[in-house]
């Protein structure tokens, strides 16, 4: 069956590229333009009702939501990331779950909440408030999971789609926020930052980000925002 990635450069689409990449999974791709609304257009509302991005076909099965597309990978491919552990076991499987739905409900949700802050508070006024709170908390969350770290590895011994997951996360932290909340570097977390040295070395993550017009040396520890063209039949109107 084919799979089929729907994406636009830089958006949770990335977190499921890194792991079709590194599963050395085929796949084909469908670019949504969202500065056009491409991502509000009843075809795409078809497959997602939310008008979000991603969306994984995998024949029939269409799936939204990047922490369940993820662990339909994971079952798919039968371990939670390239290098194991199986995800058949029952002690792997919910400590998978477990920090799925962690890293998607708290930080990435919280994330979302800092990036797009206008949509949660009544007026500009009561936009730095929001993001204070919210800074001090993404500093938590770090830490936390910092502390739960092994001193090499990821979560689950190896790297897993965990720890792709929690990079891109950081990477938008530093990229995204509120300008005056942006995060300077994770130096204050060592085994993060040895994480996301490693992730960005490997070639099927380089292979990721470059697809998504992301070329800097340092897509993790020192990110640098896509570049792309614009929709080919409107560069050529330009």
């Amino acid at each position: 069956m084919t799979l089929c990635l729907h994406w636009s450069p830089d958006s949770a689409n990335i977190v499921i590229r890194m792991a079709l990449e590194s599963f050395a999974l085929p796949y084909e791709e469908t670019r949504l333009f969202r500065g056009e609304g491409d991502h509000k257009s009843a075809p795409h509302l078809a497959l997602n009702p939310q008008g979000l991005i991603p969306v994984l076909e995998d024949g029939d099965l269409v799936l939204f939501e990047t922490g369940a597309i993820l662990f339909h990978l994971c079952e798919k491919m039968g371990r939670c990331g390239p290098d194991g552990p199986p995800v058949d076991d029952p002690l792997t499987r919910g400590a998978l779950l477990k920090w799925l739905f962690y890293i998607s409900n708290t930080p990435h949700a919280e994330m979302r909440a800092m990036n797009y802050a206008f949509r949660y508070v009544e007026g500009e006024a009561a936009i730095p408030a929001l993001c204070t709170a919210l800074a001090r908390r993404r500093a938590a969350h770090l830490s936390l999971i910092e502390d739960q770290l092994p001193q090499t590895g990821g979560l689950l011994g190896p790297l897993t789609v965990l720890e792709t997951y929690l990079a891109s996360l950081i990477r938008w932290f530093q990229l995204y926020s509120q300008p005056e909340f942006e995060l300077a570097g994770v130096e204050p977390w060592p085994k993060l930052h040895a994480i996301l040295s490693e992730l960005e070395a490997r070639p099927a993550i380089r292979r990721a980000f470059r697809a998504e017009g992301i070329t800097g040396e340092h897509p993790l520890t020192a990110p640098e925002r896509p570049q792309l063209p614009p929709r080919p039949e409107l560069a050529a109107r330009g």
